[in-house]
């Protein structure tokens, strides 16, 4: 039997900044995946209240959210510099709650950051990087047009210390 869920995907507003800690703070536990382990600094509220309400007013940064009955259950965002010759180019981070993998989240997701570059007009390439034993997401890249431009050798670690090759992956947006 496929179970079906209905979310909403928007855009982040300070109210949202204790529901995005806190989803954040179990994704980073929850999957080895991620640069981020729990083990950092923790967030403050009032700092991501202030990040959030930056980033709404940027044209060329974003944060999204992924709700299920007003839960916050994923992230997706776009980090560009404020510099003229690198607004441009655009950082993808996804994070979704492990309870909600498998249900296409991450596409749809990703999908949504695509479209929201398309609709600007400072966006022109969006990249990634993803460890290259998360063959799943690799695969998803790909699929969605993201081409790999070089294995960066040694690019992450797990908590054991074991070294771990990084792919950067890019979508020109045109």
């Amino acid at each position: 039997m496929t179970e079906e869920i209905e979310l909403t995907i928007r855009e982040a507003i300070p109210d949202d900044a204790q529901q995005i800690i806190d989803v954040l703070q179990k994704v980073a536990v929850e999957t080895p995946y991620l640069v981020m382990d729990g083990n950092g600094e923790p967030m403050i509220i009032e700092d991501m209240e202030h990040n959030l309400a930056e980033l709404y007013d940027s044209p060329n940064n974003t944060l999204m959210v992924a709700t299920l009955d007003g839960q916050i259950v994923g992230t997706a965002s776009v980090s560009a510099s404020k510099q003229k010759r690198m607004e441009h180019l655009g950082e993808i981070g996804i994070s979704v709650l492990k309870e909600y993998w498998g249900f296409g989240l991450g596409r749809t997701m990703i999908e949504a950051l695509i479209d929201w570059a398309f609709e600007g007009a400072i966006i022109r390439r969006l990249e990634l990087t993803v460890q290259e034993r998360n063959e799943r997401a690799i695969k998803l890249y790909e699929k969605i047009g993201f081409q790999t431009e070089a294995v960066m050798s040694r690019g992450a670690k797990t908590d054991d210390g074991e070294f771990l090759d990084v792919r950067l992956m890019s979508l020109l947006i045109d």
